[in-house]
């Protein structure tokens, strides 16, 4: 935890999965920093800021699209026939109709190009300074106290900004 972030006194930091495999590819893209050029997250690292931060919007750009490919099918008329409704947010998984491979295709898609842009990011972060906790910090503020996790990191009062 940085100076910038704390978990309230009396609750204790939850576990989560996705917290340990952010962190450890935190800490894999920190030790990076030291590689030698054959690394590509070094060379995002040590050069131009330019580099990663094209990178995080062509990857942002991605995901926007695949997540399009998956919408298209999901409102599509074959969908609303085998009784898909995505406005309910029906579980494809759950239903008693086999959905077509492109449907899971799109989804696998949205996944893979969703973790590029959140590697992509992880490095803009590292870059500059900004570590897991600080960050995750940054999310739970924007949550209501119902909402936020038992334990979960804080920003103190002096780092919070909103916008410029």
């Amino acid at each position: 935890m940085t100076q910038k972030t704390y978990v309230p006194e009396g609750e204790a930091a939850p576990a989560s999965q996705v917290g340990a495999t952010l962190e450890a590819l935190a800490a894999t893209i920190a030790a990076r920093r030291d590689a030698g050029d054959e690394s590509y997250t070094h060379r995002l690292l040590a050069g131009s800021p330019d580099a990663v931060l094209k990178k995080v919007m062509e990857e942002a750009g991605e995901v926007a699209l695949a997540a399009k490919d998956v919408e298209s099918w999901a409102t599509s008329s074959l969908a609303a026939a085998m009784g898909f409704d995505a406005a309910r947010g029906a579980d494809p998984d759950e239903m008693d109709v086999q959905l077509p491979p492109e449907y899971g295709q799109a989804i696998d898609h949205l996944r893979y190009e969703a973790a590029d842009v959140v590697y992509h990011l992880l490095v803009v972060l590292e870059r500059y300074g900004i570590g897991l906790d600080e960050f995750a910090a940054e999310l739970n503020n924007r949550m209501t106290e119902r909402e936020r996790p038992t334990g979960a990191v804080r920003l103190h009062d002096e780092y919070v900004r909103r916008g410029k």
